[in-house]
């Protein structure tokens, strides 16, 4: 859900209100000492000796922190790095919280000099009564910035640190930014909550390097990355806040937890009534008198974001890798990779029995362990070294992606399936948002578009039982499809005929108590914005409608051009009909918002190259006309993905498709690369190819609040231009990783039963999946659209599979797909892309002497008694055919016998 409906007069009109406004008073910023370390300009501030500047030296105007904001932000209650927050106590006192930022108080300077460049005693400004010292230094240490506090009890009795924050306050702030300026100044910040191998690394909004990387010292793990909430303007109780506003141009700041334990279940969880199970496990430590600790952390630049792995292992940090990644079907074991200056002392697995770990042969330098799945959920593996030093990798442990996709299709078209033909507004047949904490369909709620299967927040349970159907149809669900598209898209959330035919309606629920006056719940306020009347549910001016419903036309035509009897209400010709009609409405009657990338919005080139496949010319040639007009106006952009929000990450998949397929290749690069910035690889399920979202849980989640989502629609969506960028560029491991990180991140919402949730949440107070479907179906076309296993030679791991068990034989290699659909197949070596669009792989075998590719194709069923097979070379070179086959649209129709079908693919 989108921020037009939050501020619906405000954020368009933005730079008119600022040149309207007065300017306001800035304080001036305060007094600062600077020093040249290694790679960065360092600044500090003189008064309190916090961290006011960090700088690349090689590029001017750029800065990791927001020195910009320095005047508003000098005052008590905004943290900077450098400060800390501490929550104490004696024997069995109450907890006491001391926070040098809360009420600042003048800091003692200490002499500084060799490596170090700055010292104080910050005891005085923690707050009264502290009992211990407080002593911070700025070091540098083997031509790098570190940070490092001292913590010492003079006192006679034990004191105990129950938590231990470290502010980490980086300019992550786009709010007065135009999306070039943010683009340029901005950075986004993602953990590594690994415990003693935990690091933060920060990269830059356009994506292009340095990327700073915040290491740890000894004794200082990443045990939780806690958000510093936002704060009254005044002064106010609790140390784990900041006064900077937290908004959807502003994510907020975090915490460094050092130790976490006595903030462990300060809030109950609205969800379970329980505090959330934290990371890792939350500790703490007793310093006895006399008895000091030094925590630290150094400040480390990475070239670029690809180089970040090669920066830890050159700076001593333990690194781990995930193929494909962390998470793991129980179908298809996964391996981790661990490189390390000190030996493994043991590998440990919680909850028991969630996995094991094998070790296998690994390439010089590395250990390998095979990671096989055997229960469901979250798992995590702790890795000590001889030192006793532990890193946590953190996976998710699913079912079988095939039946992953079986237990989401029967759930949407059954616990979700609405068909109250009593309903006033006309909603039966349905597939409607769903709440797992209630377990019922939502009829109603507040914001309309929840109840009124439109718009990501309403849209995305149909959406996503549409698009199941693709790879995975049955013939009962795909029943119900038509019926909801026939019966209710078509006529009633869609223009049936007339000059707006195709156009698509914002929401099929609305607020009319005059006319309704029994229907809507007695304890919902109904009086905001979000509660419209049927004018504004029936406006047809917002695209981001349309993509959903031109899937569902799309899906079922492909269903009825390529399967028998699987759609019977009309032929394919109709539904791609359809499908032409709502992407030509789309520019239509919603041109505003159609400037921008849409979520999905591949669809639309997936509708035109259907179109072109089929002969339909004019048709066709209408739809290239509209969108090479979009795509002529991107190209004209430093960043050709706005929104209508000051920035997102929705828009890029689609720019990225129009850049290639119009021939713009710069601008597809920088929209790569852009994506590579707020996507990273991390050993973490939650993390990992996590596109940076959060805002969305207002718009599509029960838990309405700021907050940063895990595996919300746009890390499955995000996936699908990494992986295209791979298949044109083979030798970019790091495309795919991050691309199978998304894609498979996007499949952790569903649980057991086939409940879809909109988003994971990420604060230590819920630590658990939302409870409404929201918009989570955007993410399941990505990951259905996308799903694919990639055979890949990499020159230091050897042979490996993304999405599929490899197995070496000879001169030939095996993979046997796992992905779910098994339909698509990319071989890295030979650079061939093979599709289908019926019929599934149950084998492939790449033999690179002969250069050929060996299908093993799965038997006939009623409903494909045909394969429809596709190869392309996206990288160019020679292009691989079948050796049997009738070719037609662009492709070649295989008859399926009762047994297995062998096909060969060879250069042409």
């Amino acid at each position: 859900m989108r921020t037009d409906k939050l501020f619906p007069a405000v954020l368009l009109t933005l730079p008119a209100m600022l040149a309207a406004a007065p300017a306001p008073v800035t304080p001036a910023a305060p007094a600062e000492d600077r020093f040249v370390i290694g790679a960065f300009d360092l600044a500090l501030r003189r008064d309190t000796q916090t961290l006011a500047r960090l700088a690349p030296r090689a590029e001017r105007g750029f800065d990791f922190v927001p020195s910009n904001r320095a005047g508003e932000r000098r005052g008590d209650g905004f943290n900077h790095v450098g400060d800390v927050h501490l929550r104490l106590r004696r024997g069995a006192g109450a907890w006491q919280d001391y926070s040098s930022s809360r009420q600042r108080r003048p800091i003692k300077a200490l002499a500084a000099g060799g490596a170090v460049i700055a010292r104080a005693d910050i005891t005085g400004t923690m707050g009264a009564g502290i009992p211990l010292t407080v002593e911070r230094a700025w070091v540098r240490q083997d031509g790098v910035p570190a940070l490092r506090i001292t913590l010492a009890n003079p006192g006679t009795r034990p004191v105990e640190v129950g938590a231990m924050g470290l502010p980490m306050v980086f300019d992550n702030i786009i709010s007065g930014r135009s999306l070039e300026q943010a683009h340029a100044r901005a950075s986004f910040v993602d953990p590594y909550i690994g415990q003693d191998a935990g690091y933060l690394q920060v990269t830059r909004l356009n994506g292009r390097g340095p990327a700073l990387l915040v290491l740890p010292e000894a004794r200082t793990p990443l045990e939780e990355y806690r958000i510093l909430r936002e704060r009254g303007r005044a002064p106010a109780a609790g140390i784990f806040t900041d006064r900077s506003p937290r908004e959807q141009t502003a994510e907020g700041f975090y915490d460094w937890m050092v130790a976490s334990r006595a903030v462990a279940g300060e809030a109950p969880n609205p969800i379970a009534g329980k505090a959330g199970a934290p990371w890792n496990p939350a500790t703490g430590f007793t310093l006895a008198p006399g008895e000091r600790r030094t925590i630290g952390i150094r400040f480390v630049a990475a070239p670029s974001i690809r180089a970040i792995e090669p920066t830890l292992t050159a700076a001593g940090r333990p690194l781990a890798v995930g193929i494909p990644g962390y998470v793991v079907p129980t179908d298809a074991p996964a391996d981790l990779f661990v490189k390390a200056a000190q030996p493994i002392r043991s590998v440990a697995v919680s909850p028991a029995g969630a996995m094991t770990l094998a070790p296998v042969a690994a390439p010089a330098g590395w250990a390998r362990y095979r990671v096989t799945g055997s229960g469901w959920g979250r798992a995590r593996v702790a890795i000590t070294y001889a030192d006793g030093s532990v890193q946590a990798v953190h996976y998710y442990v699913t079912k079988p992606l095939a039946q992953v996709s079986a237990d989401l299709g029967r759930f949407a078209t059954t616990r979700q399936w609405f068909d109250d033909r009593a309903d006033p507004f006309g909603r039966a047949p349905a597939i409607l948002s769903y709440d797992r904490q209630a377990n019922r369909i939502v009829t109603q709620d507040q914001r309309m578009w929840i109840a009124g299967m439109s718009d990501e927040g309403g849209g995305g349970a149909w959406v996503a039982a549409a698009m199941k159907q693709l790879d995975h149809p049955e013939p009962a669900e795909v029943a119900r499809l038509e019926r909801l598209v026939n019966e209710t898209v078509v006529g009633k959330l869609q223009i049936a005929d007339g000059p707006h035919a195709g156009g698509v309606k914002k929401s099929l629920f609305w607020y009319d108590p005059a006319r309704f006056p029994t229907y809507y719940a007695k304890d919902v306020d109904w009086t905001t914005w979000a509660s419209w009347k049927k004018k504004q549910a029936d406006d047809l001016g917002r695209s981001y409608n349309y993509p959903h419903v031109a899937a569902g036309h799309w899906v079922l035509y492909r269903l009825a051009r390529n399967h028998v009897g699987l759609v019977t209400r009309h032929d394919w010709r109709w539904y791609l009909g359809w499908a032409h009609k709502t992407t030509v409405a789309m520019m239509r009657d919603a041109p505003h918002y159609a400037q921008f990338g849409q979520m999905e919005g591949e669809i639309f080139l997936e509708i035109l190259l259907d179109l072109q496949r089929e002969g339909m010319t004019t048709e066709a040639k209408e739809v290239e006309g509209l969108m090479r007009k979009r795509a002529d106006h991107w190209r004209t952009l430093a960043f050709p993905f706005g929104s209508e929000m000051a920035w997102d990450s929705t828009g890029q998949p689609e720019v990225y498709a129009w850049m290639r397929y119009f021939g713009f290749p710069q601008k597809a690069a920088v929209t790569r690369e852009v994506i590579l910035g707020y996507d990273p690889t991390v050993p973490h399920w939650g993390y990992n190819g996590n596109a940076r979202r959060y805002w969305d849980f207002l718009y599509g989640g029960k838990i309405k609040r700021i907050e940063r989502q895990l595996h919300h629609y746009g890390s499955a969506l995000n996936a699908v231009p990494l992986f295209d960028a791979f298949r044109r560029d083979p030798a970019d491991l790091h495309l795919l990783r991050v691309a199978y990180g998304g894609f498979m991140g996007g499949i952790t919402n569903v649980d057991r039963d086939g409940f879809a949730s909109a988003g994971f949440h990420s604060e230590p107070d819920v630590m658990d999946w939302d409870p409404l479907t929201g918009d989570y179906g955007m993410g399941y076309f990505g990951h259905a659209y996308a799903a694919a296993t990639y055979l890949v030679r990499d020159p230091a791991l050897g042979w490996l599979g993304f999405g599929g068990t490899v197995d070496e034989r000879g001169e030939g290699v095996a993979i046997t797909p796992r992905d779910g659909a098994r339909t698509r197949l990319f071989v890295a070596p030979a650079g061939q892309w093979i599709t289908l669009a019926a019929g599934t792989i149950a084998r492939a075998e790449w033999q690179p002497a002969e250069r050929r590719i060996v299908l093993t194709l799965d038997p006939a069923t009623a409903t494909t008694p045909a394969a429809r097979l596709s190869v392309e070379a996206p990288a160019g070179g020679q292009g691989f055919a079948p050796d049997t086959g009738r070719s037609e649209r662009g492709g070649w129709t295989i008859p399926l016998g009762r047994r297995a079908t062998t096909v060969t693919l060879r250069v042409r």
